[in-house]
């Protein structure tokens, strides 16, 4: 299975995503994430708190949405409310499309504690959803009820 996470600038939250996927559904889902006007870094935080969980950060870039038409992916995830409402690319036609919100920590003002409370969460939230979305690959299920499914697993 193959998944591209949007986010709009591709810098925090898509960028979790794809590490997490790719370390907790190693060889079952492959993950990549993109940004509709991506800002060219990552978030120096998500990297911080990547590598703080064990999750490797390598080969992380910012990159646009444009770069993956090739990239086939079964479902396109969402995971701010700026991108959901967005017009994707006419070639995301062929994928399942979720929205799966996610609190951005990278724009919280508070204490570095703060933040990093904040990013522990997110990693978390984003874990678990994958963990969940392993064992719904390993299923044999219809486009509608993997959209169900994945709609459910976005709203916890």
């Amino acid at each position: 299975m193959k998944i591209l996470y949007i986010c709009t600038h591709n810098r925090c939250r898509s960028i979790l995503s794809e590490a997490i996927t790719n370390h907790f559904a190693q060889g079952v889902i492959e993950a990549k994430s993109a940004g509709s006007q991506p800002v060219g870094e990552v978030h120096p935080l998500s990297l911080t708190y990547l590598k703080e969980a064990g999750i490797s950060t390598q080969g992380l870039q910012s990159q646009s949405w444009d770069e993956f038409e090739d990239f086939a992916a079964d479902i396109v995830i969402t995971v701010c409310d700026s991108a959901a409402a967005e017009t994707c690319p006419v070639w995301f036609g062929n994928s399942l499309k979720i929205h799966w919100g996610l609190s951005d920590p990278s724009k919280l003002d508070g204490s570095d504690e703060e933040k990093a409370d904040a990013f522990r969460a997110c990693i978390e939230q984003i874990k678990q959803r994958v963990l969940n979305l392993k064992t719904l690959a390993a299923k044999k299920l219809s486009t509608a009820e993997l959209k169900a499914e994945l709609e459910a697993l976005g709203a916890k």
